[in-house]
């Protein structure tokens, strides 16, 4: 399939999603919403797939939804960005449901709906330079995207209250303090560490990964007891697959696992 507004590439395992609309800071439009979410549902059925890698072309991650777009809408925005919405957060249910691990490479700023996209990696280091700022009710809008589920989770409510009424903008040395992203890489470094980061994972045991990933998700809304079930019947599963015995076996004989994702 080709894209319009992503660069995609499969490699040994690992897909490679770039945001690739660099004349508008990569910001969101429809046609990029539609992309995300073709190239969420082909990571996610795709059994070659077994990580991916999800970062921008040159100096911005992504500014947010396109307003100039949104502002030719007219009278119609309101259905126009329910079917904006639809497609960016089928995308994110995907990455965030889907077995290969998502690791996301922040290499400038993230506004708005890119600030969503960012934070709901599975792991999310940053550049330097990078910067984090909700923005949308700068604008006069409110979140979409998933921020308003992933924030609360990741910094507490008082913070993501802070960061939505205020827009307070938080530089990535902040953002790892507070607990957003995972580590802070220098600018020229981050594109090789987070490959180095993405591929160590797409060699790992897949479907474990896809039962952390599960269970993390639901473990706000279910009760201990339903999540510690849920936990049972996941690592009996794990067990009995070829990856489990590969990874038992190889922890007894004390060899390096060599993981198969099934």
């Amino acid at each position: 399939m080709t894209y319009e507004t992503l660069l995609f590439d499969v490699t040994d395992g690992l897909a490679k999603i770039t945001l690739n609309r660099p004349d508008a800071a990569n910001s969101l439009n429809g046609a990029m919403a539609h992309d995300l979410m073709m190239a969420a549902i082909r990571c996610d059925e795709d059994p070659e797939i077994r990580a991916v890698l999800l970062t921008g072309t040159g100096k911005m991650f992504c500014a947010g939804g396109d307003l100039k777009t949104f502002h030719g809408f007219g009278e119609d925005i309101g259905a126009r960005l329910k079917e904006i919405t639809v497609y960016l957060h089928a995308a994110t249910a995907r990455f965030s449901r889907m077995d290969p691990p998502l690791v996301i490479a922040v290499n400038g700023i993230a506004a708005g709906a890119g600030m969503s996209i960012a934070v709901s990696g599975d792991l999310v280091l940053a550049a330097r330079s990078a910067i984090f700022t909700s923005a949308y009710t700068a604008a006069g809008l409110s979140p979409d995207g998933s921020s308003t589920y992933f924030l609360p989770r990741l910094i507490g409510l008082r913070r993501t209250q802070e960061l939505m009424l205020t827009n307070r903008r938080l530089s990535a040395e902040e953002a790892a303090e507070w607990g957003l992203i995972n580590k802070v890489v220098d600018d020229a470094a981050l594109a090789d560490e987070a490959e180095t980061l993405a591929r160590s994972l797409a060699a790992g045991a897949t479907r474990a990964y896809g039962a952390v990933k599960k269970m993390l998700v639901e473990s706000f809304t279910n009760p201990l007891e339903t999540q510690m079930e849920i936990e049972a019947r996941m690592i009996s599963a794990r067990a009995s697959s070829p990856d489990g015995r590969e990874g038992i076996d190889a922890f007894v004989n004390k060899r390096t696992p060599d993981f198969t994702g099934n």
